[in-house]
């Protein structure tokens, strides 16, 4: 079982990732992000996820280096991971992309770099420049972030190099089975955003019970679901106690029927955008 907030997965290219983050989707520049992101490494958190189109790069860049200041870590015993964007999709626009995020972050590398949507005839080019980027150096891992299994299929006809993460909505109304067995299969490591459904789940009866019968939060237990799951996941939170508590999954275990049931809650449901329909 695993025990420790800063214990790793191994990727397909031998790079070591955190299994557990903070998300800062949504969370707007200024002090309460600046804090929370400070916080969560403060208190042992080393992998930390923004994006291009969450416009807080700026942000998370100062509490990084604020954050190592202050713990006197080193900045490679952090995992940064930013995305494309939609309308930066293409070969040159992508290496662009990159380099505007590297410089909003204050960073000369980041750990992981994924294209944020599958956008048709576009995501092609921008793999091959996020290729380019891995190739040179410039990035340690590359990966994907809503792409299906058709996406990734079509991704690997002509990709020189496998995607190392799929970063998807995940959470017991979503299971995603399919693509989790996909990319299971092709050495492709998933991860869950949006895990606990934006605060969709946290009164639900079935994880309620299972709660209770650990003396742990709702949210615990599906941390915890995601990581007997073996999927990487990363919940946002700004509150210091939420951010310790999303953290404090490491000293129970779920049984395989606690987990069937989990499984059993699965709809379909999203509460982001569906891959297949995006007009963004």
């Amino acid at each position: 079982m695993i025990q420790h907030l800063q214990d790793t997965t191994t990727l397909n290219n031998g790079v070591k990732m955190p299994w557990l983050g903070i998300g800062v989707f949504k969370v707007e520049e200024g002090p309460e992000l600046v804090n929370a992101v400070k916080f969560a490494i403060k208190h042992g958190y080393r992998s930390i996820d923004t994006a291009a189109i969450y416009e807080n790069e700026e942000g998370v860049g100062q509490a990084i280096r604020e954050g190592i200041q202050e713990t006197g870590i080193s900045r490679d015993e952090l995992f940064i991971t930013s995305k494309v964007w939609n309308s930066d999709l293409g070969y040159e626009s992508t290496l662009a992309a990159y380099e505007a995020s590297l410089k909003k972050l204050g960073l000369d590398y980041l750990d992981l770099y994924l294209i944020h949507w599958p956008v048709e005839g576009k995501y092609k080019d921008a793999w091959r420049a996020l290729e380019t980027l891995y190739k040179e150096g410039r990035v340690k891992a590359i990966g994907v972030s809503n792409f299906q299994v058709h996406h990734l299929k079509e991704l690997l006809k002509t990709a020189e190099i496998k995607p190392m993460i799929n970063q998807v909505e995940y959470h017991p109304r979503l299971t995603q089975k399919e693509v989790q067995a996909f990319c299971l299969e092709h050495s492709i490591q998933l991860e869950a955003w949006s895990p606990l459904m934006q605060g969709q789940l946290l009164d639900h009866p079935v994880l309620q019970e299972i709660a209770k019968t650990h003396n742990k939060s709702i949210a615990q237990v599906i941390i915890r679901w995601d990581r007997q799951n073996g999927v990487i996941t990363i919940p946002k939170s700004t509150k210091e106690h939420r951010i310790i508590e999303n953290a404090s999954i490491f000293d129970f275990e779920l049984t395989t029927e606690e987990m069937a049931a989990i499984d059993e809650l699965n709809q379909n449901l999203r509460v982001g955008p569906d891959p297949d329909h995006i007009d963004f």
